[in-house]
């Protein structure tokens, strides 16, 4: 899918200091994000700690990203869980017709085996016409999406569109790149640090936390790798790559928060179990963008 090349960003749920949504901060987002030259929004996702937020603040939080994002660039929804059957009817109650695909990550807790997660994602599959980008991130889920699995599921289901693949083995990636015989099937970085080489080695781009922190630069960098300017992508990432190691330290989205803080679009708030960057990763943090 063209709508899903080069740089995704997973945006993060700004909240205000006594907990609530800051509503005013996520449409700011917004705009910072596309005027940086992000490609697409994710919504929903790990990284918006949906994960805490209640039925009625998901759909104020999608409203206000639409009504910002203003049809200036496709989205993505984050629908997904360790019921198929809850994640089936998710999919038939939402109006998924604003989307360029759904983002559905792989069961969690439960750790089915393979043939489980094929049967969960044959069943979504089948269940609607909407896209679906399969997640793989073992990591979360406690389980894994071989690039066979993968494969079979992309040359069975059409609207099987792309993988988010955030395995830490950069091999399993490269396998999904060589054995994918679909022109239209998009393989996406889930790790932001494996986005450039993800991308040279054929993959569709990322879908990235750092992006929507800095945009301009890591966009660009995407960019020029679809291109194969290689050395110029690389000066790029070598500029970035403390940063986006440095946001993950203390967890998923405290340093991204960090970051957005510093960038003057949201302050650094979280919701529990999730606490904000410490003041020494916060300082760390601050010192790393200033030499950017």
């Amino acid at each position: 899918m063209k709508q899903l090349i080069g740089t995704g960003v997973a945006l993060v749920t700004p909240f205000q200091q006594d907990g609530t949504v800051d509503y005013t901060a996520l449409e700011k987002l917004v705009n910072y994000s596309i005027d940086g030259g992000v490609e697409y929004l994710v919504i929903l996702g790990t990284t918006a700690e949906a994960a805490t937020l209640t039925k009625d603040e998901k759909l104020k939080v999608i409203e206000t990203i639409k009504k910002a994002n203003a049809n200036r660039v496709p989205m993505v929804l984050g629908i997904g869980g360790n019921n198929t059957a809850e994640v089936i009817k998710e999919y038939q109650e939402t109006d998924l017709s604003d989307y360029s695909a759904i983002l559905t990550v792989s069961p969690y807790y439960n750790k089915p085996n393979q043939e489980g997660i094929y049967q969960h994602y044959k069943a979504i599959a089948e269940s609607t016409n909407a896209n679906i980008i399969l997640y793989n991130v073992p990591g979360r889920t406690g389980s894994n999406i071989t690039a066979d699995t993968t494969i079979r599921l992309a040359n069975e289901f059409k609207n099987i569109v792309a993988i988010k693949e955030a395995s830490p083995d950069f091999l399993q990636s490269t396998d999904i790149i060589r054995k994918n015989t679909r022109e239209d099937f998009n393989i996406i970085s889930g790790d932001d640090e494996f986005a450039l080489p993800m991308t040279l080695a054929g993959g569709s781009g990322v879908i990235s936390v750092i992006g929507q922190g800095i945009p301009t630069i890591f966009t660009e960098m995407i960019r020029k790798a679809l291109n194969k300017e290689v050395d110029a992508a690389y000066n790029a990432h070598y500029k970035v790559v403390e940063i986006t190691r440095a946001i993950f330290e203390e967890g998923n989205p405290c340093g991204i928060k960090a970051v957005l803080d510093n960038k003057g679009v949201c302050k650094p708030y979280t919701r529990l179990p999730l606490v904000p960057a410490s003041d020494n990763l916060t300082t760390k943090i601050n010192q790393l963008l200033s030499n950017i």
